[in-house]
């Protein structure tokens, strides 16, 4: 399952996201924001980090304006290693060596990009082996 979020910022983005998971018939679910109108992006971050622990297998992706703030709110859920990543390069590595499970997006970066980033970010596996350490360590941190 793969579950999508933005703040009103990054609403029309989402709206692109959603299309190209649809188009490629991968399972998703939508927790909103539903408009451009106001809203506090750590809402919904924190409703898409409660599904992503919920749900090992799962993953997420977050979009603000620039990706800052979701990712600051999502990293403070235990479990949670959210990357905003800006290339292919970055989804790929954010999965392989770092597990990442939330991909997170800014609206008004990498447009040209998005959906070769989301592509790496879905189609990488971590790795394992020397980085597996690591990841333990980080999910040991309060």
């Amino acid at each position: 399952m793969i579950y999508v979020a933005s703040d009103h910022a990054g609403y029309p983005t989402k709206l692109k996201v959603l299309a190209l998971l649809e188009k490629h018939e991968l399972e998703f679910e939508d927790l909103g924001t539903n408009t451009t109108d106001s809203v506090d992006y750590p809402d919904y971050a924190k409703k898409l980090a409660e599904k992503v622990i919920s749900s090992p297998d799962s993953v997420g992706i977050l979009i603000c304006r620039t990706g800052i703030g979701m990712s600051i709110a999502v990293n403070r859920f235990k479990g949670i290693r959210g990357a905003l990543c800006r290339s292919e390069k970055d989804a790929r590595l954010a999965r392989e060596h770092n597990n990442a499970n939330v991909l997170v997006l800014g609206s008004t970066k990498c447009c040209a990009k998005r959906r070769r980033i989301i592509k790496e970010f879905l189609n990488a596996k971590f790795e394992g082996g020397r980085h597996e350490r690591r990841v333990e360590k980080l999910d040991k941190i309060n």
